[in-house]
């Protein structure tokens, strides 16, 4: 029965979707809660999270601090063992899951809306939340895993030439802190690191709860309550994310063995409230982020045959997130293929998109916009989305025609002045130093 409902959610039709009615309040102790009721399925969704809480905010040198907080919220609670919490999701056929981001962190879970599945899921998830065991056990298996699953990505050439970028892009910044880890910052994380993370992040006033589904106010509102009690009311440390500096273009040249090289070009840009927001989304999608339409795809494969794949892509955050351009080559076309990506961008920048181009960004952006949150989990994400970053409850109706009003001056008046190839970092994973001597400030 629960996999048929399950099923069926997946497969709304997009006139639901066309308005998505969204509720909106704070309890007394500064909990931002999101609800859109959704009855024609008796299922919940719910998304938790706290602000201040992800990786963004790892203590120096102490990486994974907060993805092991996460993470351990679901290993395990005072009254239950690993394995006999994960049996009683089982029974409920209920879905719990935690996880972190850059910013923030939480939990997610999902239920039969009926009071006898709903009322013992909301209590697993309190007790997650509230009583978490940090069982030492379990904390050194994570780590063991996170170790290993580090030591395989540094042998992947594009895990290496993106956290170099990050490290260029964001040098000395909290956003830069992922692209610090390593084996050795791991093993130093402790217990103690992770109960004093969670004692200063995880509270009631520092958390976003989004729910969709088969729920009205009043029954959000006692599980909001419910699910959140025995979290203190007050956050230690607030998460503030300072402005990033420009820094000057900086390339970076790895040695790495095997037949490609990769290529990885960015700066910070984007904010979540970005006044420019829509002119650079639009013309992301038209650079690189279109697929094969793309210009960078055009050129790159289509024309000179460098590559199977260019692509760009946009990042937004609370301060700037990154514009990210990447592409694999041959070896041996290392440097004709860097110079024809750099060309583009500077082109593109220069005289913006066409007129044609413009149009089928538009309807590819605004005609897939509805299959963004055709389904609750979907929605679920932009619900926290919209309260993370407190962006209008109109978010989802505005957003495309905000994109319909773009203009092609509106988008070359904003890649001007916004993206300088004097601050486009560049990485470059396997060519060899002596193929592309490294620049600075080009």
């Amino acid at each position: 029965m629960y996999a048929k409902l399950f099923l069926s959610l997946m497969f709304l039709p997009l006139s639901v979707q066309a308005m998505v009615n969204i509720q909106r309040w704070r309890t007394p102790e500064g909990t931002q809660v999101l609800l859109v009721e959704r009855h024609e399925n008796p299922i919940v969704d719910v998304q938790i999270s706290f602000k201040g809480a992800g990786s963004a905010f790892n203590p120096k040198g102490k990486n994974e601090v907060a993805e092991f907080t996460a993470a351990l919220l679901t290993g395990g609670t005072r009254e239950l063992s690993e394995e006999a919490f994960q049996d009683k999701i089982n029974d409920l056929a209920a879905e719990i899951n935690s996880s972190s981001g850059e910013e923030g962190a939480g939990i997610t879970f999902r239920s039969l809306s009926e009071k006898a599945t709903l009322q013992p899921a909301i209590n697993l998830v309190n007790q997650a939340l509230a009583q978490p065991s940090f069982d030492n056990a379990v904390f050194e298996r994570i780590r063991k895993q996170t170790i290993t699953g580090l030591q395989q990505q540094e042998t992947d050439p594009n895990f290496i030439a993106g956290r170099e970028l990050t490290r260029l892009n964001y040098n000395g910044h909290p956003y830069g802190r992922i692209a610090e880890a390593s084996v050795e910052n791991t093993r130093l994380v402790n217990l103690e690191d992770i109960h004093a993370f969670y004692l200063s992040r995880y509270a009631k006033d520092n958390a976003i709860v989004s729910v969709v589904g088969d729920i009205n106010r009043q029954e959000t509102e006692a599980l909001v309550k419910q699910v959140l009690e025995g979290l203190p009311e007050k956050s230690v440390v607030k998460g503030n994310i300072p402005a990033v500096s420009f820094r000057p273009a900086e390339q970076k040249n790895i040695d790495f063995a095997g037949e490609q090289a990769q290529i990885m070009m960015g700066m910070p840009l984007i904010k979540r409230h970005d006044p420019d927001y829509y002119a650079l989304v639009v013309g992301n999608y038209i650079l690189g982020g279109g697929g094969f339409d793309s210009r960078l795809m055009k050129v790159l494969r289509d024309r000179y045959g460098y590559t199977y794949g260019a692509h760009s892509s946009l990042s937004p955050a609370t301060e700037a997130g990154p514009l990210t351009i990447g592409l694999a080559t041959q070896k041996n076309n290392t440097a004709p293929a860097l110079e024809a990506a750099r060309k583009v961008l500077a082109d593109f920048i220069a005289n913006g998109p066409t007129q044609e181009e413009l149009q089928q960004a538009k309807a590819n952006i605004i005609g897939s916009f509805p299959l963004r949150f055709d389904t609750n989990a979907k929605l679920l994400g932009y619900l926290n989305l919209i309260g993370f970053h407190d962006l209008p409850n109109n978010y989802l109706e505005a957003y495309p025609k905000a994109v319909q009003a773009v203009t092609v001056e509106d988008i070359k008046s904003a890649w001007q002045r916004r993206v300088k190839m004097n601050g486009i970092h560049t990485v470059v994973v396997g060519a060899g130093k002596e193929v592309l001597p490294a620049k600075k400030g080009q």
